[in-house]
């Protein structure tokens, strides 16, 4: 029986998570896409919490299938890190591929100042 997306992409989600964890120095940064938006986190895994949080809905974003969007949710969550302290972070591509969307986000978020 073929694998479904759904479990191809949860089983490397799982090995990113084993090599990576986020700290309160350098939280880790998780990205989310879905079919109507893309979502991007900042946590600090030690504690369990999320310390900031942008996505494409509250831009005013009308459709999500466009890398510009995504780049702006990146400088967005990168405007609040500082504004919180965050200076570096860890990247989490949470099972995507690193291109497009994903990428454009990283992009994004490298522009408004965060070190990975």
């Amino acid at each position: 029986m073929a694998i479904s997306k759904q479990d191809r992409r949860a089983r490397i989600k799982l090995g990113i998570r084993r090599k990576i964890s986020g700290t309160a120095e350098t939280p880790r940064l998780t990205v989310f896409k879905s079919n109507r938006a893309i979502y991007a986190q900042v946590i600090d895994d030690l504690k369990g919490h999320t310390l900031v949080a942008a996505n494409s809905l509250e831009l005013g974003a009308k459709s999500n299938a466009d890398i510009d969007t995504a780049s702006k949710v990146g400088e967005t969550l990168a405007e609040r890190a500082k504004d919180a302290g965050i200076k570096s972070i860890v990247f989490d591509r949470g099972g995507y591929r690193f291109h497009g969307r994903v990428k454009a986000l990283a992009d994004g978020a490298r522009k408004g100042g965060l070190k990975f």
